[in-house]
């Protein structure tokens, strides 16, 4: 059976360029103590936009573990998916996560439910599982609303699941269950038992993503109560720890955090966590790549400077369509966004300085930078233009690349 690493990270980048300087990363984490994993990943939704297949993501991943000389285990992942889309990502991905954010909140069966119910009745009352400062106090009710909301989600799962597992056989990829698109953050309680519907439902998942407090907008960084998110990710830890030895779920069984990428505030909690318990943890960071290559585009001057300010602009100008599709995970004020006949005036500095994730600089614009992380389409639009602005700039954008992985981080979690 494929085993997940302790550690992994989710990367990948829109247009496959980036794949080497992602790796050269994880190689420098390496040299300092840190066995970290790469997992590609990229979604049915970017493929669509950026008009790409599955393959291509593999033959990103080959090409840089082939050029790198990496001998450790690499995964590519089938971001997001479905049973209507997952059968595009079979040949290319060892790696799948499955997306039923779409059914939670809505009721199975009542006979499942109370089936569901019945078969736990040796949890009322009250649990204590170490970790959590105070016990659980189970009822029937309990468990019967917790079934109600999510039971459904985790049966779509294990229909997908199972699809996956006929076309490649058990044992050949790393599942994920990724509840994390829901509307509140899952309750201790609510894990404990969403986690014994996965082992009821026969699937391995070596990852989990749960929903947090806060915001976890595109490319920014995270937005909420700090602390309340220390406590939820704190109890998660322990819940998971728990249902592997109650459940008998996949030893290696970690949380997964997605949109992961440029949440500074909450890495030092999560870093934390990891060196206090000695748990795992999956990271997804591939938004923010695309941005490093803008950057890089944008302090060569020239046809790169021009290009970026052309993305801008269309961006600005097309704002409701590229924000549409992700409407949740994005919080743009308008009225603070720079008119792009402003930015026709910029030099490539303050242009990299105004998009790069360094809130310390007065330049910093977090909706500039939200705007063009999901403004990717004009750039695949663009075509050759924007691929050979790429390789012209090359060098720029994989020391760009290469220190936003390693220094924003993977230093600032795993380090």
């Amino acid at each position: 059976m494929k085993q997940l690493e302790k550690y992994s990270i989710g990367i990948g980048d829109r247009f496959a360029r980036q794949g080497k300087a992602q790796l050269k990363a994880l190689v420098e984490a390496k040299k300092l103590g840190v066995n970290l994993v790469p997992v590609w990943n990229k979604s049915f939704r970017e493929h669509t936009i950026v008009h790409t297949d599955p393959s291509t993501v593999r033959k990103e991943a080959d090409e840089a573990v082939n050029a790198l000389g990496w001998k450790d285990p690499y995964y590519v992942d089938a971001d997001h998916i479905s049973l209507k889309t997952v059968d595009l990502f079979l040949e290319s991905s060892d790696f799948f996560t499955l997306d039923v954010a779409d059914y939670s909140g809505k009721p199975t069966s009542e006979k499942d439910i109370e089936a569901f119910v019945k078969a736990h009745t040796s949890f009322l009352g009250s649990l204590s599982i170490p970790g959590i400062e105070r016990p659980l106090q189970i009822t029937e009710e309990t468990v019967r609303m917790t079934a109600r909301k999510y039971l459904l989600a985790i049966q779509e799962a294990g229909k997908i699941y199972r699809h996956i597992e006929a076309k490649k056989g058990k044992g050949n990829f790393i599942t994920e269950v990724s509840i994390d698109e829901t509307d509140v953050p899952q309750a201790p309680v609510e894990m404990l038992f969403i986690l014994s519907a996965i082992a009821r439902e026969g699937i391995p998942a070596q990852t989990i993503a749960p929903k947090f407090t806060g915001r976890f907008n595109k490319g920014i960084d995270y937005v909420g109560d700090v602390k309340q998110f220390e406590k939820e990710f704190n109890e998660d830890v322990a819940v998971v720890a728990f249902a592997i030895k109650e459940f008998g779920l996949p030893s290696n069984l970690k949380l997964s955090v997605h949109s992961g990428s440029d949440k500074f505030s909450i890495y030092g909690p999560i870093q934390k966590a990891l060196k206090r318990t000695g748990a795992g943890l999956h990271l997804k960071t591939a938004g923010t790549t695309w941005l490093e290559e803008l950057i890089g585009l944008a302090t060569g001057e020239s046809e790169g400077l021009a290009i970026a300010k052309e993305i801008y602009q269309k961006a600005y100008g097309r704002f409701d369509e590229l924000c549409a599709p992700y409407a949740s995970v994005i919080d743009i004020d308008r009225s603070k966004l720079p008119d792009p006949s402003q930015v026709s005036k910029w030099d490539g500095k303050q242009f990299a300085e105004t998009l790069r994730h360094v809130p310390s600089n007065s330049h910093y614009n977090p909706h500039f930078r939200q705007l063009l992380h999901v403004g990717y389409k004009i750039a695949a639009e663009m075509g050759d233009r924007y691929y050979k602005a790429l390789e012209a700039a090359e060098e720029e954008i994989s020391k760009n690349v290469q220190e936003n992985l390693l220094e924003r981080h993977i230093k600032r979690v795993f380090l």
